[in-house]
């Protein structure tokens, strides 16, 4: 007998580093347990942008320049060529973004746009505001599971109760491969399924490894 897969919801911003690491340990998750990663778009600069005067000034120049492209730019290909792009398309995003090194440059969104057969005009939607009502709504549909303190990712899966279960995280580098992977999404589910749990956290003393 088969066992019965879950569908875990993945929400993210291309933009940041952390939740592209827990992306690729998702990805692991999906190949060593019975998981599949339905992808959708939250935005750092929608989190942030009634609070701009409380951030660090360098990461408030990001928000401001930076962070509004790239998640347009995967809500107008979700909006014009569906839900399956949107995966893919982060994955070129990331790919670019981090793991080459190009930042989220109009070169790197249009460069990504082609790795993935979509539209490189669909670039242009980085300063547009056409769809900004939908992202706006997926990104609350992601932080309302889990409240305003915290970014991306965030996590949402059945809970064994029936009720669901969504977390921000995990944070972690580098990605977990194999049953390391495993152990990870068994162990996160195990604490935030638990009544009552909130948090365990650490000060980070390395940064992402896109290896």
């Amino acid at each position: 007998m088969s066992e019965s897969r879950t569908t875990a919801e993945f929400f993210f911003d291309p933009l940041c580093p952390w939740a592209w690491m827990t992306s690729r340990w998702m990805l692991e998750v999906e190949k060593v347990r019975p998981v599949d990663v339905n992808w959708k778009v939250m935005s750092l600069a929608v989190l942030n942008e009634h609070r701009l005067d409380e951030v660090p000034a360098e990461y408030r120049e990001m928000l401001e320049t930076k962070a509004w492209g790239p998640v347009r730019v995967v809500i107008a290909a979700q909006q014009l060529h569906g839900d399956e792009v949107v995966g893919k398309l982060y994955t070129a995003l990331g790919t670019r973004f981090h793991n080459n090194g190009e930042g989220p440059t109009r070169e790197a969104i249009a460069g990504a746009l082609k790795d993935v057969g979509l539209p490189e005009d669909l670039a242009e939607y980085a300063d547009k505001d056409t769809y900004d009502a939908e992202l706006r709504a997926s990104h609350q549909e992601g932080i309302g599971k889990v409240g305003e303190d915290v970014g991306t990712p965030v996590i949402a899966v059945p809970g064994p109760d029936g009720d669901e279960v969504a977390f921000f995280g995990p944070v972690v580098t580098p990605t977990p491969r194999g049953e390391a992977a495993a152990r990870l999404w068994d162990g996160t589910l195990l604490v935030a399924s638990t009544p009552g749990f909130y948090e365990i956290k650490r000060t980070r003393t390395a940064g992402p490894s896109f290896e």
